[in-house]
């Protein structure tokens, strides 16, 4: 019987930045092979819960658990931040981040850039970490661009690079925090494939996405927040098809209209 613990889970989870409460009480959980997306308008606390659940920002209140193992935190409201710097970098290794910005190392190679963190953070051997790097590069079809500067790249090209580069640390999860709004029309497509690529292998995905015909293709659950509340939430074919919610049919219509 497979196991059913999410890789994931949040749990009754509270941000607030000051005063301004960000996300109020979300609950979301990812099975292994899930693909989960979260949708809404620009504040609505997409982004935020990624950075939560990475550990990036502390929540003040809430669970996040890993494989059923829940973060450890000293300290409450504003103070609260994890108790286990141990457990942090652990977490962090096996749940890799793809952000909106590539942030590739603009003094490395793409080589180095997939390379740099099994080494240092992995302890890998360079010439396997080599090896691995190449074979993930030429996975998202860059594999001629290794020893060229991120400088020298498209935007299509680093975002395909900083997904190799999640992958080489070979992680329970992806998260992807908006990873084609920064692209060109043209060169968001040649990252969607890949990310369509991934969820047909059965990867463990959360997504946060502008992108609403890649949320409905690849997604096995969708959540629709709305000011920090998840507003709805079921399959794709639920959500986009035969919306409940007044807020997410006003939403589609916005969305989906361009």
């Amino acid at each position: 019987m497979p196991d059913e613990t999410p890789v994931i889970e949040i749990r009754n989870l509270h941000k607030a930045f000051g005063a301004l409460e960000v996300i109020k009480g979300v609950d979301i959980k990812a099975r292994k092979g899930d693909v989960i997306s979260l949708i809404g308008s620009s504040g609505s606390g997409k982004s935020t819960i990624l950075r939560c659940a990475n550990l990036l920002e502390n929540s003040q209140q809430g669970d996040i658990l890993f494989k059923g193992e829940a973060v450890t935190w000293k300290s409450t409201g504003h103070n609260r931040h994890p108790a286990d710097p141990k457990q942090i970098l652990r977490i962090r290794t096996n749940f890799c981040m793809v952000f909106q910005q590539f942030n590739l190392w603009a003094h490395m190679t793409i080589l180095q850039n997939v390379m740099e963190a099994p080494v240092t953070v992995l302890g890998r051997d360079r010439a396997e970490a080599e090896a691995s790097a190449r074979h993930y590069l030429d996975k998202v079809g860059i594999g001629d661009k290794a020893d060229v500067w991120p400088a020298q790249l498209s935007g299509g090209q680093q975002q395909r690079a900083a997904i190799a580069r999640a992958l080489a640390m070979e992680p329970e999860a992806l998260l992807f925090d908006e990873p084609t709004s920064a692209l060109d029309p043209e060169l968001e497509q040649e990252v969607v494939k890949v990310i369509k690529d991934l969820a047909a292998e059965g990867r463990t995905m959360m997504l946060v996405t502008h992108d609403m015909k890649l949320a409905a293709d690849v997604s096995d659950h969708v959540v629709f927040l709305h000011l920090g509340q998840i507003e709805e939430e079921g399959a794709p074919k639920d959500l986009f098809g035969a919306p409940k919610s007044e807020r997410l049919r006003q939403f589609l219509s916005s969305t989906m209209a361009v």
